[in-house]
């Protein structure tokens, strides 16, 4: 089976977890399987302090990185995978992962995959998803809220202490990569070039 890997890069709250959705429903559930940047973060429990503190979850040395492109080359090769799971709540990552058998289409979503030159080689499209700065925290304070049992003034300390500068050094630069990019007013629209690119190959 071939398989083909999409990366779809873009700030936090840029909506690439609904470009992921959407993309899967687009090219069939059973043909597609997300694989996120949030499962690979190194256990942080024995350094996290407080929300909002002292871990920096948006640099990349937060992620293992090395393991996620060793991943992405067993799915391309047809091998079963064991992604990592990762506890937000107690910032343990779990022993025992989840299966992941590859399938055609593997939608790979994160803030920094585009900024790594481990990853950039196994894409075989690259999508980089970019809104606004005010729209990516109203979105990024609701998930996390609601989502991940986090206060607002801690989502809001991290935002504006780690998740901007973050971005601004390796998450806007990462766009120079991608070979689309993706706005709040083209949405609908890249979504269908995109199939119709995928479905050329």
């Amino acid at each position: 089976m071939n398989v083909m890997i999409i990366a779809l890069a873009g700030g936090s709250g840029s909506g690439k977890t609904t470009f992921a959705k959407l993309l899967k429903k687009k090219l069939g559930e059973d043909l597609c399987s997300i694989l996120g940047q949030d499962s690979y973060y190194f256990d942080q429990s024995s350094k996290f302090d407080k929300d909002g503190g002292s871990v920096n979850f948006d640099h990349p040395s937060a992620l293992d990185f090395e393991l996620m492109a060793k991943h992405l080359r067993d799915l391309s090769l047809n091998l079963t995978i064991n992604v990592p799971i990762y506890d937000f709540a107690t910032h343990k990552r779990q022993i025992n992962g989840d299966v992941m058998r590859p399938t055609p289409f593997i939608l790979v979503d994160g803030t920094l995959i585009l900024s790594q030159e481990i990853l950039r080689p196994l894409f075989d499209y690259k999508v980089f998803i970019d809104v606004n700065e005010e729209t990516r925290f109203a979105r990024r304070l609701k998930r996390d809220m609601e989502e991940r049992g986090r206060s607002a003034e801690g989502v809001k300390e991290q935002f504006f202490k780690q998740v901007v500068p973050m971005h601004d050094t390796y998450v806007a630069q990462s766009l120079s990569f991608a070979d689309m990019v993706v706005s709040t007013d083209n949405f609908e629209q890249k979504l269908s070039e995109l199939i119709s690119l995928i479905k050329k190959d």
